[in-house]
Protein backbone atom coordinates (compact mmCIF):
# COMPACT_ATOMS: atom_id res chain seq x y z
CA UNK A 1 0.00 0.00 0.00
CA UNK A 2 1.22 3.53 -0.45
CA UNK A 3 2.66 5.25 2.22
CA UNK A 4 -0.76 8.18 3.30
CA UNK A 5 1.39 11.21 4.70
CA UNK A 6 0.50 14.69 6.03
CA UNK A 7 4.17 16.08 4.86
CA UNK A 8 3.70 18.64 2.37
CA UNK A 9 5.24 18.22 -1.16
CA UNK A 10 4.93 21.00 -3.21
CA UNK A 11 3.36 23.55 -1.14
CA UNK A 12 2.64 26.58 -2.22
CA UNK A 13 0.51 23.98 -4.90
CA UNK A 14 -0.58 21.74 -2.73
CA UNK A 15 -2.31 24.48 -0.43
CA UNK A 16 -3.85 26.20 -3.71
CA UNK A 17 -5.27 22.97 -4.91
CA UNK A 18 -6.96 21.80 -1.09
CA UNK A 19 -8.63 25.56 -1.29
CA UNK A 20 -9.72 24.93 -4.32
CA UNK A 21 -11.17 21.58 -3.57
CA UNK A 22 -12.73 22.94 -0.56
CA UNK A 23 -14.36 25.75 -2.70
CA UNK A 24 -16.14 22.75 -4.70
CA UNK A 25 -17.28 20.99 -1.98
CA UNK A 26 -19.36 24.05 0.24
CA UNK A 27 -20.74 25.02 -3.51
CA UNK A 28 -22.12 21.36 -4.65
CA UNK A 29 -22.25 19.61 -1.21
CA UNK A 30 -21.86 15.90 -1.20
CA UNK A 31 -23.98 14.29 -3.18
CA UNK A 32 -23.12 15.40 -6.88
CA UNK A 33 -21.95 13.16 -9.10
CA UNK A 34 -18.07 12.65 -9.82
CA UNK A 35 -18.34 14.73 -13.25
CA UNK A 36 -20.39 17.80 -11.60
CA UNK A 37 -16.67 17.57 -9.63
CA UNK A 38 -15.20 17.33 -12.09
CA UNK A 39 -15.92 20.52 -13.97
CA UNK A 40 -16.29 22.48 -11.21
CA UNK A 41 -12.52 22.02 -10.26
CA UNK A 42 -11.84 22.35 -13.07
CA UNK A 43 -13.72 26.23 -13.78
CA UNK A 44 -11.67 27.05 -10.74
CA UNK A 45 -7.97 25.36 -12.34
CA UNK A 46 -8.76 27.80 -15.60
CA UNK A 47 -9.54 30.75 -12.61
CA UNK A 48 -6.63 30.57 -10.89
CA UNK A 49 -4.27 30.11 -14.53
CA UNK A 50 -3.00 26.86 -13.22
CA UNK A 51 -1.93 24.29 -15.37
CA UNK A 52 -3.38 20.80 -16.08
CA UNK A 53 -4.23 17.73 -17.91
CA UNK A 54 -7.50 16.67 -17.43
CA UNK A 55 -8.21 13.10 -18.21
CA UNK A 56 -4.71 12.13 -18.98
CA UNK A 57 -4.54 8.84 -19.88
CA UNK A 58 -1.73 6.61 -18.84
CA UNK A 59 0.65 3.60 -20.22
CA UNK A 60 -0.87 0.98 -17.59
CA UNK A 61 -1.61 -2.37 -18.91
CA UNK A 62 -5.36 -3.08 -17.69
CA UNK A 63 -5.32 -6.58 -16.54
CA UNK A 64 -9.12 -6.51 -15.63
CA UNK A 65 -11.92 -4.22 -16.44
CA UNK A 66 -12.28 -2.96 -12.23
CA UNK A 67 -10.00 0.14 -12.96
CA UNK A 68 -9.32 3.10 -15.89
CA UNK A 69 -6.09 4.02 -17.08
CA UNK A 70 -6.83 7.85 -16.64
CA UNK A 71 -5.66 10.00 -13.91
CA UNK A 72 -8.74 13.16 -13.34
CA UNK A 73 -6.17 15.80 -12.78
CA UNK A 74 -2.24 16.05 -13.69
CA UNK A 75 -1.60 19.12 -11.80
CA UNK A 76 1.12 21.22 -12.86
CA UNK A 77 2.95 17.89 -13.58
CA UNK A 78 3.79 17.46 -10.15
CA UNK A 79 0.36 16.06 -8.26
CA UNK A 80 -1.96 13.90 -9.42
CA UNK A 81 -5.41 14.48 -8.30
CA UNK A 82 -8.35 11.32 -8.16
CA UNK A 83 -11.74 12.07 -7.57
CA UNK A 84 -14.26 9.98 -5.65
CA UNK A 85 -17.77 10.42 -4.70
CA UNK A 86 -18.47 6.78 -2.92
CA UNK A 87 -19.11 6.15 0.58
CA UNK A 88 -15.52 5.41 1.31
CA UNK A 89 -11.45 5.10 0.51
CA UNK A 90 -10.78 1.57 -0.03
CA UNK A 91 -7.60 -0.50 -0.85
CA UNK A 92 -8.54 -0.28 -4.24
CA UNK A 93 -8.66 3.31 -4.47
CA UNK A 94 -5.08 3.56 -2.97
CA UNK A 95 -3.95 0.44 -5.15
CA UNK A 96 -4.99 2.61 -8.40
CA UNK A 97 -3.27 6.15 -7.14
CA UNK A 98 -0.10 4.22 -6.56
CA UNK A 99 -0.31 3.02 -9.75
CA UNK A 100 -0.98 6.04 -11.62
CA UNK A 101 1.94 7.54 -9.85
CA UNK A 102 4.17 5.46 -11.07
CA UNK A 103 3.23 5.78 -14.23
CA UNK A 104 3.20 9.26 -14.49
CA UNK A 105 6.59 9.41 -12.60
CA UNK A 106 4.83 11.63 -9.92
CA UNK A 107 5.32 12.13 -5.87
CA UNK A 108 2.57 13.04 -5.01
CA UNK A 109 -1.05 12.48 -5.21
CA UNK A 110 -4.28 13.09 -3.36
CA UNK A 111 -7.58 11.34 -3.39
CA UNK A 112 -10.26 13.34 -2.56
CA UNK A 113 -14.15 11.98 -1.99
CA UNK A 114 -16.57 14.37 -2.14
CA UNK A 115 -19.04 12.36 -0.54
CA UNK A 116 -17.45 12.46 3.04
CA UNK A 117 -19.21 15.36 5.34
CA UNK A 118 -15.89 16.64 5.90
CA UNK A 119 -13.87 17.23 3.14
CA UNK A 120 -10.33 15.64 4.31
CA UNK A 121 -8.01 15.05 1.10
CA UNK A 122 -5.87 11.69 1.49
CA UNK A 123 -2.19 12.85 0.43
CA UNK A 124 -0.38 9.60 -0.74
CA UNK A 125 3.19 9.85 -1.34
CA UNK A 126 5.21 8.00 -4.32
CA UNK A 127 7.22 5.49 -2.49
CA UNK A 128 11.06 5.37 -3.68
CA UNK A 129 11.31 1.46 -4.27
Amino acid sequence: MPKVSSKVIYPELSYKINGLLFEVHNILGRYAREKQYTEAIEKLLKRENIIYEKEKSLPIQIIDNRFTNKADFVINNQLLLEFKAKPLITREDYYQINRYLDACGLKLGIIVNFRNKYLRPIRVIRSNS
